[in-house]
């Protein structure tokens, strides 16, 4: 009887520090939805937006012909930086063919920057060639457009 009881005991321990655990890890929420601005034409883009969903955020899409002076508008001035589409998830911008694993760790951190970017067309991208990244870096930037690398794939 004593054994059955450490063990009960055991699995109770475990089980709170796994909740504890679990509650303490911030998801992503209804309230984070994605807003998207893309052309109506690109089919990367609409992957892309796919793709943030089958990850489960929730994407508002916004099919517009020239998304620089969105851009622009969300304090990304820098054409360096820029790609084919651009986001807004929780006051951060999201620019390009950024992965949902980056955005999640950019809604944990919450660091004090304007936004993510991954520049250009990255082909083995989501949205692109690959679900899987591979072969580019994911930029953070702030307000001065001063960027540096957030992850590498």
């Amino acid at each position: 009887m004593r054994v059955r009881n450490d063990v009960i005991r055991q699995f109770r321990f475990v089980f709170i520090m796994l909740f504890t655990l679990l509650i303490g890890v911030k998801s992503v929420s209804a309230e984070e939805k994605v807003v998207v601005w893309k052309s109506p034409t690109c089919g990367c883009c609409e992957a892309w937006v796919t793709y943030l969903e089958d990850e489960g955020f929730n994407v508002v899409s916004h099919n517009i012909d020239d998304v620089v002076p969105i851009k622009n508008r969300l304090g990304l001035k820098d054409p360096a930086l820029y790609s084919c589409h651009t986001a807004v998830v929780s006051g951060y911008v999201i620019e390009g063919h950024v992965p949902a694993m980056d955005i999640r760790r950019l809604l944990n951190e919450r660091p004090d920057i304007l936004g993510l970017t991954a520049p250009g067309m990255p082909q083995l991208s989501p949205g692109m060639a690959s679900i899987i990244p591979k072969n580019y870096d994911v930029l953070s930037f702030n307000e001065a457009q001063q960027a540096e690398v957030y992850s590498r794939y």
